[in-house]
């Protein structure tokens, strides 16, 4: 495992999620629970699990849901005894992650580089990842990076194929059905994967809005 101690991972997490309406009305997308753990846990974990384990994350709609979730995270993630008599405390089991976590309000309507641009001083002027709060994949980050080093470029996105919206035939000049092909990758459309890798003179075509 390699440490990218000196990189921090920038995760857009402020957006209001209308596509899962009927969870974010009472929570902002990245606080969907899946497995009874938030996205943005699985996300910092796929990051943590490869050696980035400092974050910045740009908080937005619903935005205390998301600092109440890990302000209080030792005591929610642990088993505790209260002794209201001696105000006394005692915690039985200690969750230990590996996060160092800044927690950012970049604005309940921002767009998306607007968001990014609020928290470039807390980018300290060094490489970054970027993502998105809402996605998980088995993305090999150490490879990400490596390529985008070898680039030489300021920014570097993960692209993935479009599946089909429909199931294809394959029928052939006297009009049988040879097979049915469900869903194919549209070769032709390529789209954002949602994990970055970028240069802190990126920042220099943002605008803070």
């Amino acid at each position: 495992l390699i440490k990218y101690e000196f990189m921090k991972v920038v995760i857009f997490a402020g957006g209001l999620g209308t596509r899962l309406m009927e969870e974010t009305e009472a929570r902002p997308k990245p606080m969907v629970e899946i497995g009874g753990k938030p996205i943005l846990w699985h996300i910092m974990k796929i990051y943590e699990h490869q050696g980035f384990n400092e974050f910045v994350i740009c908080l937005g709609y619903k935005q205390e849901m998301v600092k109440e979730y890990f302000i209080n995270y030792y005591y929610n993630n642990s088993d505790i005894t209260i002794d209201l008599n001696k105000n006394e405390t005692t915690v039985h089991f200690e969750p230990k992650e590996n996060f160092k976590i800044t927690l950012v309000d970049t604005g309940y309507a921002t767009n998306t580089a607007g968001r990014l641009k609020l928290v470039e001083k807390y980018i300290d002027n060094k490489t970054f990842m970027l993502t998105y709060g809402d996605g998980v994949s088995n993305i090999d980050l150490n490879s990400l990076y490596q390529f985008h080093k070898s680039s030489g470029k300021i920014a570097t996105l993960t692209s993935v194929q479009l599946p089909g919206r429909f199931g294809n035939l394959d029928i052939n000049e006297s009009g049988q059905v040879i097979k049915f092909i469900e869903k194919p990758e549209d070769e032709a459309v390529w789209i954002n994967g949602g994990f970055m890798v970028l240069e802190p003179e990126v920042f220099k075509y943002l605008s803070g809005e």
